[in-house]
């Protein structure tokens, strides 16, 4: 009996990891730019930043309007994934517009900062 317990636990548990662990494939593609301009702009080279402003806006867009694949709430995430479409929306805006290094820098991190909350849920 308690060898039945033990394999129903372990099942449980490794669904619940696998659930966990499902891939989103327009979250990862939006963590490919974000992580491709994010970690140079920390270093100072904004150029990745400023040549894929629009991709990661488009790349935010298509997450926020995709189907959360099972183990997701996606209706938990939607005020964060709204949230991060309006960053990426003013973040571009300010690259087009020529906005100073230290306001697109400072953008880009309040928009990092929210992937990351999005990453928790």
């Amino acid at each position: 009996m308690s060898l039945l317990i033990a394999a129903f636990l372990i099942s449980g548990l490794s669904s619940t990891y696998a659930q966990k662990k499902a891939k989103w494939n327009e979250m990862e593609e939006f963590h490919k730019v974000m992580s491709n301009t994010f970690h140079p702009a920390e270093e100072g080279k904004l150029e990745p930043i400023k040549t894929q402003s629009q991709e990661m806006l488009d790349k935010a867009m298509a997450w926020k309007k995709s189907t959360a694949p099972e183990g997701y709430n996606k209706k938990e995430m939607m005020p964060l994934l709204k949230d991060l479409v309006k960053g990426a929306k003013k973040l571009n805006k300010m690259v087009k517009a020529n906005a100073s290094d230290k306001e697109i820098t400072d953008k880009l991190s309040s928009l990092h900062d929210v992937f990351h909350e999005l990453m928790e849920k």
